[in-house]
């Protein structure tokens, strides 16, 4: 930087290399008297070279400089006893200590040294004036220091009007910023402003003018008066800018400052008024109010810390600030939570069986698997101390260490189960869906720096439940969406790892907050829309569905009893038989769960209980026969119509497997005169077109061993058709069923009504394993089937089957298709 004018008269100017900045005081410094030189305007041929870091000397100027460099020293010895002409040139780098020729810029001001003294720290001061541009020759000398040979440019003036208003110009801006600097001292301000030659105008004003080191050299070599003066009217057009910008700055922030200095006056005046009257500040009791929640609430230390940070600050903020409803509600927030409280869990197990068996009919697997969790968490409590003796039990955390995933079709009971799980624990419940969530907000929450901030779901339920080990549900794990607002499938991935949910971090809260002792059960009806690293985390178990006898059982122990006092009616004036039950499960329910059938046994209560009402009848029975009187035709039809559309040529019973649970599929095929080739219909997928086309090509390569005429696919046009067109199908399972429709349309054979079939087939004719065999198998127990084929390799997931089916159905294995097709098709 060029020479600071802020204290000329007090600071000497700074050379960064061989000169240092201090200040010139005559009580300490020896004045050494050298005589003046002759002739200060003859400038010589070669001159001594004093390199200058961040400083430029223009002619026409004298100013003060301190040098301290050894080879600078010796240089002023050398020409105190000669003319005192020195050569001031500037350094590029600022930074270089020791600037060679080649770091030095060409352009420079010869300069006499009209005065020095020599300080008792060994520096000495220059009083040195510049009289004119040089540009540097050759170097004729090194060392000790730098003599070079010097050509002096010239400058000539033409007064002319531009160059008059320019230089006035130039001189009323320099006024007007020292007007905004009042430590420049006002008479040297007065006599710049008096100089009317514009070449030493631009000089002078410059030289007090603060300015970059290559914009303060670029006006040092310009050669033209009105280039000068345009360029250093520029610069000082800038800096006043920038000084009036500031100066507006810094009375904003007095003004601010004054503002909030006169509300503390005022707010402390106010509270001593209110203390002599015997009044309470409101503000200071809920301060200490809040001082009282957080320390029942005992958070962990980093967020006490926070706390108490914020709390600080709101004692200090005016009530109508807009910043203290942000910390008060964080605040609240911090004190809300459960950070110290916790339930008690009751971990006997044949208590928790009880309440699983009392809640809920069947569902063998999943109830040992959760008396399995408890007994294990019932272990480690007792033998905690024994356990902590492992060097690697040691290490590990106390969490939950386990997520459970339900996964089956809706109205199964995967939500009654985790309250059921809750209830046998001790531990209280809550539940959060999010079916639809799209936002990662959702879950961590929104920075306290968006209005209406608040944290997200996760720490939400913590707060509302008042419990810190709670059965947390996240219902509808599977219908979570993405988009531009984040991943919240991702942000639950550090919510469901037991290894780092002791210190989730929620986006409002910023501090870290204790899941492991939370247990987290999710459910979903299909495993596929899941994420991969989500699905990780979580131990899967599958709920297929009740069988008939189960969904009987459910009935008359859960569903009727709530249905009954739901509908204000009394437990004699109703009786339904279990026969009447069952027929509303064949003809009307046909579903995996249980949802539907109570709706039904509700819609019997709802018409029973308008009968009551209208004293027709103070006592109702429901048989079979009355059924339908009450529910209308039936939904769904009975094995006698399976048997129909089975007779018929062309028409196989496939099973498959969706989300709501296993389904019963007819597929038809018919044959036409033509030549188009073949079409399938049924608003079916990818997968199961190729499954189509593959029992084609399997049908056309044995027409011999499947006695067809070799020509008839020349002269004839095939038609595959899946009923229900309007819901989308898909899969390999239908494979082997394509193949028996085909054959038993081109050989005119009824499809046995009793047999239903799954397999994906290979162009070989082999059969391959699919999965969801159980709950095609209950898909074909609740329509009637007593036979079904599926692949040998299948077979080993009948173990999951409960007894009663197994023994009412019949399961064959097959390999090959040449084995369906003798057993599916009627002789």
């Amino acid at each position: 930087m060029n020479n600071d004018p802020l204290n000329m008269d007090d600071n000497i100017a700074r050379l960064l290399s061989d000169m240092e900045p201090t200040d010139i005081d005559s009580d300490d410094i020896e004045i050494t008297n050298e005589p003046e030189p002759t002739d200060p305007r003859v400038i010589p041929a070669e001159l001594p070279i004093l390199p200058l870091r961040g400083l430029v000397v223009y002619p026409l100027t004298a100013l003060p400089l301190t040098i301290g460099q050894p080879r600078s020293i010796k240089l002023v010895d050398d020409i105190s006893l000669g003319d005192r002409m020195v050569g001031l040139v500037t350094a590029k780098n600022p930074d270089l200590e020791n600037p060679g020729p080649e770091d030095l810029y060409q352009v420079g001001t010869a300069a006499i040294v009209h005065r020095f003294f020599r300080a008792p720290d060994g520096t000495i001061r220059l009083l040195i004036q510049g009289l004119s541009r040089i540009k540097l020759g050759e170097f004729t000398q090194i060392e000790p220091y730098l003599k070079a040979k010097v050509t002096t440019i010239p400058e000539t003036i033409d007064n002319t009007i531009e160059i008059e208003a320019l230089a006035r110009n130039c001189r009323s801006q320099f006024e007007h910023i020292s007007d905004m600097i009042p430590s420049i001292p006002r008479e040297l301000v007065s006599s710049v402003l008096a100089i009317q030659d514009p070449l030493q105008s631009v000089y002078n004003v410059a030289n007090l003018q603060r300015m970059a080191l290559i914009d303060a050299q670029e006006l040092l070599e310009m050669d033209a008066v009105p280039e000068k003066l345009h360029k250093l009217l520029g610069l000082l057009t800038r800096e006043a800018e920038v000084l009036e910008l500031g100066q507006k700055i810094q009375n904003e922030a007095r003004s601010e400052i004054e503002k909030i200095q006169r509300d503390y006056f005022l707010h402390e005046q106010m509270k001593a008024i209110q203390k002599e009257l015997g009044e309470t500040d409101e503000q200071a009791a809920e301060v200490e109010s809040l001082k009282k929640k957080l320390e029942e609430a005992r958070p962990n230390p980093e967020a006490l810390e926070q706390a108490n940070r914020e709390l600080e600050r709101l004692s200090h903020l005016p009530p109508a600030a807009a910043e203290y409803g942000v910390i008060r509600s964080y605040l609240d927030w911090i004190t809300a939570l459960p950070w110290q409280k916790s339930t008690e869990d009751n971990l006997e197990i044949p208590h928790a069986r009880s309440v699983l068996n009392q809640d809920h009919y069947g569902l063998t697997e999943i109830k040992d698997r959760i008396l399995e969790y408890l007994a294990v968490r019932k272990l480690r409590l007792e033998r905690k101390d024994d356990l902590a003796k492992n060097p690697i039990d040691s290490l590990r955390k106390d969490r939950e260490g386990v997520i459970l995933c339900f996964i089956g079709p809706p109205g199964v009971g995967k939500t009654s189960l985790g309250q059921s799980i809750a209830h046998a624990m001790g531990r209280k419940f809550i539940r959060v869906s999010l079916g639809g969530v799209h936002d990662e907000a959702e879950i961590r929450g929104h920075r306290r720096t968006y209005i209406g901030a608040m944290p997200g779901r996760i720490l939400q339920a913590i707060r509302r439940v008042g419990s810190n080990n709670p059965v947390f549900m996240l219902d509808e794990i599977d219908k979570l969406t993405l988009d531009f607002h984040g991943d919240p499938a991702s942000a639950l991935l550090e919510v469901l790892d037991p290894e780092q949910n002791d210190t989730f971090r929620d986006n409002y809260l910023e501090v870290p907050f204790d899941l492991s002792q939370v247990m987290f059960i999710t459910t979903a009806n299909q495993p596929d829309t899941i994420p991969q690293p989500l699905l990780d985390r979580m131990e899967i178990i599958h709920l297929s569905g009740y069988t008939e006898r189960e969904k009987v059982e459910i009935a008359k122990k859960y569903l009727l009893p709530r249905q009954i006092h739901e509908n204000g009616l009394l437990p004699g004036e109703i009786k339904v038989l279990p026969s009447a039950i069952q027929t509303t499960i064949r003809a009307y329910t046909r579903e995996a769960g249980v949802r539907n059938l109570e709706r039904e046994i509700g819609s019997i209560c709802r018409k029973v209980a308008t009968e009551i009402s209208e004293k027709k009848a103070t006592q109702v029975k429901i048989t079979p026969a009355s059924v339908e009187s009450y529910l209308g035709k039936p939904h769904f039809m009975e094995t006698e119509e399976i048997n129909r559309r089975t007779s018929i040529p062309g028409v196989a019973t496939g099973l498959a497997w969706t989300p709501f649970g296993g389904e019963i599929l007819f597929i038809e095929s018919t044959m036409m005169p033509g030549a188009k080739g073949f079409q399938i219909t049924g608003s079916i997928g990818n997968v199961m077109q190729e499954s189509a086309r593959a029992a084609l090509s399997y049908v056309r390569a044995h027409t011999s061993d499947l006695k067809i005429s070799p020509d008839f696919f020349e002269k004839n046009d095939l038609h595959i058709h899946i009923p229900s067109g309007a819901q989308p199908k898909d899969g390999p399972s239908a494979g082997v069923t394509l193949v028996v429709s085909l054959v038993s349309l081109l050989q005119n054979r009824p499809v046995r009504p009793d047999v239903a079939m799954t397999g994906e087939i290979t162009l070989r004719g082999q059969i391959m394993p699919v999965g969801g065999v159980k709950e095609k198998v209950l898909a074909a127990h609740r329509a009637g089937i007593k036979t079904v084929l599926m692949p040998e390799m299948n077979l080993n997931d009948l173990k999951d089957l409960p007894q009663d089916i197994q023994d009412k159905m019949k399961f064959i294995g097959v390999d090959t298709v040449a084995e369906v097709l003798k057993l599916a098709i009627s002789k």
